[in-house]
């Protein structure tokens, strides 16, 4: 049978003024710590999540790197699949892009996790997604890390 087994340790202070806590374990299926007290509190809360860096844009883009085409192994924006982010000052968010073909199978799917991932960016108001096909994609767009990934540099 698994046991999972829980110790809480806690920093000793600085000055040396408080001791550590003690050890305590926990078996699995068991309604306590085994010295039969109640479950002690954890020695800290978690960290709060870190304030976002960069602008807006940059973390536009960032979010945008997130997507990949299902049948690639590599981000649409190393693709050079995306030919503009624009912001305003107010947080609309504009993203002009492009597919690997007019009939590329990910067509539906692509535009609209652009979409998401970037509606999901902290002070994002709105994002507008617009397909275009003229210039058309060619595999020169994409940068040297999609190339490599990809075998053709």
């Amino acid at each position: 049978m698994f046991e999972k087994i829980w110790k809480q340790t806690t920093k000793d202070d600085p000055a040396g003024a408080s001791p550590p806590a003690p050890e305590v374990e926990l078996q699995a299926g068991a309604a306590g710590p085994t010295s039969g007290g109640p479950a002690p509190a954890p020695a800290s809360a978690p960290a709060p999540a870190p304030a976002p860096s960069g602008t807006l844009e940059e973390r536009a883009v960032a979010a945008i790197k997130e997507c990949y085409d299902p049948e690639i192994p590599v981000n649409i924006h190393d693709l050079g699949l995306i030919y503009g982010v624009d912001v305003s000052p107010e947080g609309q968010v504009k993203v002009t892009m492009t597919l690997t073909a007019p009939n590329c199978p990910a067509a539906q799917s692509l535009p609209l996790d652009v979409q998401c991932r970037v509606e999901a960016v902290e002070g994002v108001q709105s994002v507008e997604v617009e397909v275009v096909f003229d210039p058309p994609w060619t595999p020169d767009k994409m940068n040297d890390a999609a190339k490599l990934a990809m075998n053709i540099l």
